[in-house]
């Protein structure tokens, strides 16, 4: 597992939690989108900063035994806007310590229910939110739609 520390992201963390980002959305869409598609998507991502000053958003990264592993954002209707992880991490408790952080900023603004779409392919994402209380409230062709009771 490793040391995760869970922390609010500075100015030196937004170019690597951008390539944290790329690495996990590709993991996840490869094989579902044209990787025209894909690219210009990064490239996109890349061109823009992140806004953590943004009013109504949180924002939180975890280091695992130091470095930067992942990132979370939480908005102040309830949303889980990402909950991304690099890959070569998985499976060494940051998204946990991530979603655990995050379901908590959401109750200390005195949120009930937190929501998030999923990419209907991404079972993996899916099973991880499935095996915390998610519950599918809606889907379509490409998203599912979940929602969290953060009072249970």
């Amino acid at each position: 597992m490793g040391t995760i520390t869970v922390r609010a992201p500075g100015a030196e963390d937004k170019s690597p939690l951008v390539d944290i980002y790329v690495k996990a959305r590709r993991s996840y869409y490869e094989g579902h989108l044209p990787e025209e598609e894909l690219a210009e998507w990064e490239r996109s991502m890349r061109a823009h900063d992140l806004d953590f000053a943004r009013p109504g958003r949180t924002w939180l990264c975890a280091d695992l035994d130091g470095d930067l592993a992942g990132f979370a954002l939480v908005t102040s209707d309830g949303e889980l806007g990402q909950l991304q992880v690099d890959p070569a991490r998985w499976g060494r408790g940051a998204g946990l310590a991530l979603h655990t952080a995050a379901m908590n900023a959401l109750r200390d603004q005195g949120l009930t229910t937190a929501r998030l779409d999923v990419f209907a392919q991404n079972h993996r994402a899916r099973r991880f939110y499935t095996a915390r209380g998610w519950r599918e409230v809606r889907r379509d062709e490409t998203h599912v739609r979940m929602a969290l009771d953060l009072t249970a």
